[in-house]
């Protein structure tokens, strides 16, 4: 809790300007750092929601959450900062009123959040969170209604981190894999997924040719998975070609590799005996 000097209308004046410089402050700090400009800025629920691909919703009800979960908002992202600071003088007099009423023990009605994974998104109070924020409370009371996703939130700390979730999620829309699967495939550069994503229709559509039958999507995907991801992910593993990436990631550069090398798409021991030399001389690994 900030200092109280006894005066609570003095003091609600003094916690408003108190956030108001630090919130100058941080953003000439980021400035300075050279940070990218999403460090200090709230998330916008709108832009997670269309990344993870949103399945629906369902009522909560009153709960009480943590503030250092709430990181972004449905309509207010330019009036607060990060952490709830105000970014402008324009709502002063309202937040003052809210900082003199909670100073003076009065209660107020429950926020209103958007769940998303872990994280919470405010529809309405943002007033009231930039005020429990700055006299140092740690939880705060919240309606709340769940968001239901097709991508798992996990990792979202900026808005930055939307890419990834939105190529990921279209690249699950185009090869849909059943959750254990979808869970192995990660990727850190967003522009993979697109071209992981050619990778398995190629190869859907050559087993399709082979077979001489059509495959919907679920089932190119789980058989490539099955049939080509696992064995190629072992075999390569089996070689010593793989480093600290991801397993999906050794799989793109193994089978980028191969074509190069053989302009083949078939695995066997030619195939492996030539990246493993090619591997070695340029000192590339995946």
């Amino acid at each position: 809790m900030p200092r109280d000097t006894g005066f609570p209308v003095a003091d609600a004046e003094n916690d408003f300007l108190r956030v108001r410089r630090r919130q100058v402050l941080s953003r000439l700090g980021a400035w300075l750092r050279r940070e990218p400009d999403d460090v200090n800025i709230m998330v916008p629920f709108d832009e997670v929601v269309a990344a993870l691909g949103r399945l629906g919703e369902r009522r909560l009800g009153l709960q009480v959450i943590a503030l250092d979960s709430i990181i972004g908002s449905v309509d207010r992202t330019r009036d607060f900062d990060r952490q709830f600071r105000p970014t402008s003088a324009q709502s002063r007099q309202r937040w003052e009123r809210l900082a003199l009423a909670s100073r003076r023990g009065e209660s107020f009605p429950p926020i209103e959040v958007y769940r998303v994974g872990d994280l919470h998104f405010v529809v309405d109070g943002h007033h009231r969170v930039s005020v429990a924020h700055a006299l140092g409370l740690k939880t705060i009371d919240a309606m709340v209604t769940e968001i239901i996703t097709r991508v798992s939130a996990e990792g979202i700390r900026y808005r930055g981190d939307l890419i990834v979730k939105d190529y990921r999620r279209i690249f699950l829309d185009r090869v849909p894999l059943a959750a254990p699967a979808r869970a192995a495939i990660t990727l850190s550069d967003p522009w993979d997924y697109a071209e992981l994503s050619e990778a398995v229709e190629a190869w859907g559509f050559r087993l399709m040719q082979a077979e001489a039958t059509f495959l919907d999507r679920p089932t190119v995907a789980q058989r490539w998975y099955a049939e080509e991801f696992v064995p190629v992910v072992t075999m390569v593993r089996q070689a010593g070609m793989v480093s600290t990436q991801s397993e999906a990631e050794a799989y793109l550069w193994v089978i980028g590799e191969r074509y190069k090398l053989i302009r083949s798409h078939r695995w066997d021991d030619e195939v492996l005996t030539a990246l493993r030399a090619q591997n070695r001389t340029s000192g590339k690994q995946p």
